[in-house]
């Protein structure tokens, strides 16, 4: 049995995309700020990634068509700006510095997310983890120029929820005893993994709030929604939650998917759009200093089904012809039987490395 009360952080920068060009652009602040996945295909085809909070009082959310979101600022002072995803890295890499080093153990969730598990250095006192938290959050305004929200408590899924309690800037605590009470006052939505299609089965049920989720029995949840999902969300409602947090570190993976310009399965077409993103993937990584052991290419079709394939490198490199002479087989044999044509193509690479005691980075083999 544990002695000391486990103490959990949940870090959550707000509207990360869109504060880091505000920091970057101080003219943007004060009015609305959308950030844009822009699509090849010209024109506004594309979707917002994220927007700040005086575009999101204008109905602008992530996900949202970018022609819909200007559609809604339309006559407001705004500002639509493409992804940049390398300053993003850049900026969340420095963050996150500061926050792993505040924990006792630090699981990276994504560039505006993390976990920490805190209980030894505060020594299960949630007090004392309030003014961790205040200094964690004062350091990153102060060297990044950012805000996050934090949320506390003795488990993981009770902090998230506590994150999203107070944004932007906020800092909730969920002290053991404060539990029942805090989480009936929530709805079922809050609960972390409660899609859209799970909260419309229960509020078609009347089923809004946790407190009314606590009504139901752990059976009559397993017959709605299955045995695993049924009693996570009973365990869920009373605050339940085991999960560990576990050591990760930033970067598992790089990335870069695009939209084509028109959907196909020419070969030739699709050869120089992946070079492309393979030149762009590689300025990353070397950016990053890593190596790279398996290579990707991801295919979203026409229907919007997706396929992925991939391969294993003998050696970890960094080399870029290697990565474009992979991606290039990968989707010569994807399109050998390719039915669909193909909307959108992407490259991403995994079993990384650093890459250190080389003289030079094309001297590996």
């Amino acid at each position: 049995m544990q002695s000391v009360q486990r103490v959990i952080f949940h870090i959550d920068f707000d509207y990360f995309y869109a504060q880091c060009e505000e920091v970057r652009n101080p003219g943007l602040k004060g009015m609305p700020v959308v950030v844009c996945v822009f699509s090849d295909r010209g024109g506004d085809s594309g979707a917002v990634a994220t927007a700040n909070y005086i575009a999101r009082g204008y109905g602008v959310k992530s996900g949202m068509p970018i022609r819909f979101a200007r559609k809604n600022l339309e006559g407001v002072k705004s500002s639509f700006l493409p992804t940049d995803f390398e300053h993003y890295e850049k900026v969340s890499g420095r963050a996150m510095k500061i926050i792993s080093a505040a924990s006792d153990i630090f699981e990276y969730v994504g560039k505006d997310e993390a976990y920490l598990d805190v209980t030894k250095k505060v020594g299960g006192d949630f007090a004392a983890a309030g003014h961790l938290a205040q200094q964690i959050k004062n350091e990153i305004r102060k060297d990044v120029k950012l805000t996050c929200s934090v949320g506390i408590s003795p488990n993981k899924m009770i902090s998230k929820i506590a994150s999203d309690h107070k944004k932007p800037d906020g800092l909730t605590i969920v002290y053991p005893h404060m539990i029942t009470e805090f989480l009936e006052n929530c709805d079922v939505r809050d609960i972390p993994g409660i899609g859209k299609k799970y909260e419309e089965r229960l509020e078609s049920m009347e089923i809004t709030s946790i407190k009314k989720l606590k009504e139901l029995d752990v059976f009559e949840l397993n017959g709605m929604f299955g045995r695993k999902n049924g009693t996570y969300m009973y365990n869920a409602a009373r605050g339940i939650d085991d999960e560990p947090v576990k050591e990760r570190e930033a970067s598992m993976q790089y990335g870069r998917i695009v939209t084509l310009k028109q959907d196909t399965l020419d070969y030739g077409f699709l050869t120089p759009v992946l070079d492309k993103i393979c030149a762009e993937l590689h300025r990353t990584i070397l950016h990053n200093n890593k190596m790279f052991k398996s290579v990707g290419i991801q295919i979203l079709q026409a229907d919007m089904a997706g396929r992925t394939k991939s391969r294993m490198l003998r050696n970890h490199t960094s080399d870029l012809g290697q990565m474009c002479k992979t991606a290039r087989l990968l989707l010569a044999e994807a399109l050998a039987d390719q039915q669909v044509p193909i909307r959108r193509l992407g490259v991403r690479v995994s079993e990384l490395s650093e890459m250190s005691g080389q003289s030079s980075i094309t001297n590996y083999f």
